[in-house]
């Protein structure tokens, strides 16, 4: 699996351009903040890739706000959970009040195609089979992504020695501890982990060292 990755400068979010391999179709996930359009497309060219479709594990902009220009440049569909889909389009709703004062004056709207998704959907992309996860904690509708049950894309629910906030709109620290406990606890440890934020991980790795989960297997 060819998996490449550019780290948007604004909040360092991790924008995965994966493949089944070189010259072949692909998928794009989270595309953040500012414009990372033409760095993607770089990554797109260089690898010779397709892109088929893009993924987005939750509705903040600091993983939405490049969806547009790829998703509608390459004509392809974007998908996310039915609950964070509104978001795409009114980020004000999902974002602490800090930051939604920076959104003035910004405008934001779909792309062409989007599709909801729900807990257990199954896409066949890339010659890969790829299964939605619902995973509420961080947002309401934040999804994690098992690509052939050995890649997992965990957005913003798992990171490296860590896991996301739970404090911002639509957030609940009860959702998350559910999702670890039932979602993420009980994958297998060999799975990557293609994190939101900071470096890949194993669930093994994370299963023996994140506090969170620590406390949650003891």
């Amino acid at each position: 699996m060819l998996v490449r990755s550019f780290v948007a400068p604004m909040f360092d979010t991790n924008c995965w351009v994966i493949a089944a391999e070189k010259g072949g179709e692909c998928i794009i996930v989270d595309p953040g903040m500012t414009d990372i359009s033409a760095e993607i497309e770089l990554i797109v060219s260089e690898e010779g890739l397709k892109p088929v479709a893009a993924l987005l594990t939750h509705g903040h902009l600091d993983h939405t706000f490049s969806i547009k220009p790829l998703a509608d440049g390459y004509d392809i569909p974007t998908y996310i959970h039915s609950e964070d889909r509104r978001f795409i389009a009114d980020p004000a709703g999902i974002h602490g009040a800090q930051f939604v004062e920076q959104l003035k004056g910004m405008s934001f709207s779909e792309p062409r195609k989007v599709e909801a998704l729900k807990d257990g959907s199954q896409l066949d992309l890339l010659g890969l089979t790829i299964r939605a996860i619902h995973a509420p904690g961080h947002t309401r509708g934040s999804l994690m992504y098992l690509i052939n049950g050995e890649v997992l894309i965990s957005g913003d629910v798992l990171f490296q020695g860590s896991i996301g906030r739970t404090d911002l709109p639509t957030g609940s620290a009860s959702d998350m501890r559910n999702t670890l406990t039932k979602k993420v606890l009980t994958l297998d440890d060999e799975i990557r982990v293609l994190p939101g934020h900071y470096g890949e991980t194993t669930i093994k790795y994370e299963r023996k060292n994140n506090p969170y989960l620590k406390e949650l297997a003891s």
